[in-house]
């Protein structure tokens, strides 16, 4: 069993790390459940940095 999982935005799914390349590709994620949730948490980060964006401009 592979330690590492990607999510394939190619195929909008996760992967094992012998997968589509890595250009392709969000993580590595330690877990099959954190690369499922890698979109989710990719506009989470976003929106944060988002924020944090506005904090310093002001």
């Amino acid at each position: 069993m592979s330690d590492q999982w990607w999510f394939c935005l190619k195929h909008m799914s996760v992967e094992p790390e012998r997968g589509c390349p890595n250009k392709d590709r969000l993580g590595p994620y330690d877990s099959r459940d954190a690369a499922a949730h890698a979109l989710q948490t990719a506009a989470e980060r976003n929106e944060r940095w988002r924020e944090q964006d506005k904090d310093w401009d002001d």
